[in-house]
């Protein structure tokens, strides 16, 4: 007998947007590897077919989760940034409003690196690659604006800065991965970032 599965009528973008929300809930609960359309369908209570009317293959579907992603934290680190009282502090608000994202929305870190994905997938590796890249350039530029403004040292390399200060997120997302549960990542990016501050700050006259 064919399972009676309830439906919700959504037009074409909010049912996309909907497999796209609930393939980074299944991957945050069950990895990356793992999720198959099948089960998307039946966490949005559809059929399999239903997921494919909307996307031609699985890998359509994590490109549409990193657009996804992409979009969404543009929106969210610009906000922070537009906040910000002088670039350091724009640096500070961009940093929080990062982590912020992250703690809501777990699964991202796994996409991100995920090697199954990247391996197979030319497209999702050269966008999170531009996503990197555009972020770097975003936080390099805010720093060297904090130099202009004597915010921050003269002779601070702000490409080196930017990278450490991307590696400082992604290494509090694996501490907190590997540790689960055992320290908070808000908790430990609180104490973290203003380490990051006395190495980019002018030193005492």
């Amino acid at each position: 007998m064919a399972e009676n599965i309830p439906r919700r009528r959504l037009d074409a973008d909010a049912r996309r947007e909907e497999i796209v929300r609930v393939t980074l809930d299944l991957a945050a609960k069950q990895g990356v590897d793992d999720v198959t359309t099948q089960d998307m369908a039946r966490a949005m209570g559809v059929t399999q077919g239903a997921v494919f009317r909307h996307f031609p293959s699985k890998d359509a579907i994590w490109l549409a989760v990193m657009h996804w992603v992409r979009d969404r934290l543009t929106a969210v680190l610009g906000r922070a940034a537009e906040q910000g009282r002088d670039p350091i502090d724009a640096l500070a608000r961009m940093f929080t409003a990062h982590i912020d994202f992250i703690a809501a929305h777990p699964a991202i870190p796994r996409v991100l690196t995920s090697d199954h994905l990247h391996t197979r997938s030319q497209p999702l590796r050269q966008l999170v690659t531009e996503i990197m890249l555009s972020y770097e350039a975003r936080v390099a530029g805010l720093l060297e604006a904090a130099k202009a403004g004597g915010l921050a040292r003269a002779d601070l390399d702000a490409h080196a800065a930017a990278t450490l200060y991307i590696g400082m997120i992604q290494g509090l997302v694996l501490q907190a991965s590997l540790l689960r549960g055992r320290r908070s990542l808000k908790a430990e990016a609180a104490r973290t970032f203003p380490v990051f501050l006395q190495a980019v700050r002018p030193s005492n006259p």
